[in-house]
């Protein structure tokens, strides 16, 4: 398949394609969309920026007949909000020919009525995050019987996130009988987990091996020992304008992310967006940095699945992320489209694993760079540098190795030799709660307890 011509959809599609420019799918649209329509459970790994949110929509719209009922027939599950207003934006771009009726729902803390509202009028696809999906659907007003359609976009960093929970319980309240959509930039174990539980013979296609960098990339690394010295750096290289055109920068933390944007000196230049920020400053920075009223965007892992930017001139690592394949999806927002884009990475020495892991992920040494003669390296530390390695925004699944030797507390009863007697839950409510000897005589009660005193 060439042109989007092979695909033989409705003329209503085509018309916007047409209209969006799109003549030509991308090799995962191209893999994905005679599975998809066939009713296949399917399988997607391919890198960020290589169009998997299409690969979706088209056989999924193309597939959809105009129907009048309630409850919806396709859900698609993602992550973040980012990501749930993109995707809608996607649907809507592809339907103003089409009678589609469609909503997002996501987290807030004061948006719950409002959602509630819009999907007791009735829609044909629902794209939300776990949580939210979820408090609809133990609402009552959310019914999800009606799913022919499930999608789970973003697996990988979905379940890196803690949404595992989540997303087994939004699957009991679904039809058996449905069509399972995953995608993903990376494979885990986590993924393979998911996909052996809940999937019947899937189809599975890969575009691209995972942690192969993108060719039209370009990578290159600074040794730096800290965070304010890491600032100076950034000072020193975002004064070429010119050369750092549309510049991301992602950080480990939200503290770290809002301080990095008080550190550096470019001011109103600047954009900052994390999960701590409200939703309408999120909207604004995203806005802001896409327009070219801000030149850098100051982002954290958890929100960056949600982030669809053209034109990023570089993706800089401020810190090393504790996922090797979050560092891929990192630099895979530049370079889009066919075009060029380059990568750096800082990494101090407690992060050098880190960069080693990234490194025989990819198969890749990542250049290093001389340190420029300009640019001061500080002792200044950060407060979580002077008392412990900040936690990532990102917490690591990975469980840490435990060394054998003696402990230097006194052993808790469930550790010791002595056997502790076991009280079933059910027989502690009993006493803590248990019903009258004779039910509504309370005098007979009362001259039995005195009696056993």
């Amino acid at each position: 398949m060439n042109t989007f011509d092979s695909f033989k959809i409705k003329k209503q599609l085509r018309n916007a394609l047409d209209d969006l420019g799109f003549s030509k799918p991308t090799p995962i649209q191209e893999e994905a969309y005679s599975p998809i329509m066939a009713g296949f459970d399917f399988v997607g790994i391919s890198q960020t920026g290589t169009g998997k949110t299409m690969a979706y929509l088209l056989p999924i719209l193309q597939d959809l007949a105009y129907s009048e009922q309630l409850h919806p027939r396709v859900l698609i599950v993602v992550p973040t909000r980012e990501l749930v207003l993109q995707i809608v934006e996607h649907i809507e771009k592809l339907t103003p020919y089409l009678s589609v009726r469609v909503q997002g729902v996501y987290g807030g803390s004061n948006n719950f009525q409002t959602q509630k509202l819009a999907v007791m009028e009735g829609l044909d696809i629902l794209v939300g995050t776990p949580r939210r999906l979820y408090d609809l659907a133990i609402s009552n007003v959310l019914r999800l019987k009606a799913v022919k359609k499930l999608v789970i976009d973003e697996v990988d960093i979905m379940l890196d996130f803690g949404y595992k929970t989540q997303l087994r319980n939004i699957f009991e309240l679904l039809p058996n009988k449905r069509q399972n959509i995953l995608f993903s930039a990376t494979m885990t174990k986590y993924v393979d987990e998911l996909i052996d539980d809940f999937l019947i013979n899937p189809v599975k296609k890969t575009t691209s091996v995972s942690g192969t960098p993108l060719e039209n990339i370009s990578q290159e690394a600074y040794a730096v020992p800290n965070f304010y010295t890491k600032a100076n750096l950034l000072n020193y290289l975002l004064l070429d304008e010119e050369e750092f055109k549309k510049v991301l920068i992602f950080v480990g933390t939200k503290v770290q992310a809002d301080r990095l944007a008080e550190t550096l000196e470019f001011g109103s230049e600047i954009s900052v967006i994390h999960s701590g920020k409200e939703q309408n400053k999120r909207t604004t920075s995203i806005e802001d940095f896409e327009s070219g009223n801000s030149r850098i965007l100051i982002a954290t892992d958890v929100i960056s699945r949600g982030i669809d930017l053209e034109k990023v001139s570089h993706v800089i690592s401020f810190d090393t992320p504790y996922y090797p394949e979050n560092y891929i999806h990192r630099i895979g927002r530049t370079g889009r489209a066919e075009e060029k884009g380059k990568a750096i990475l800082l990494f101090t020495e407690k992060e050098s694993e880190l960069k080693e892991a990234i490194e025989n992920l990819m198969n890749y040494a990542i250049p290093l760079n001389e340190w420029p003669d300009e640019v001061e390296k500080t002792g200044q530390l950060t407060p979580e540098e002077k008392e412990s390695p900040a936690d990532q925004e990102e917490i690591p699944l990975r469980k840490p190795s435990i060394e054998s030797g003696g402990a230097f507390h006194e052993k808790s009863a469930k550790n010791s030799k002595e056997k502790v007697e076991r009280v079933a839950y059910e027989k502690v409510l009993k006493e803590r709660f248990k019903k009258p000897i004779r039910r509504g005589d309370k005098i007979q009660n009362m001259k039995k307890k005195k009696r056993k005193k």
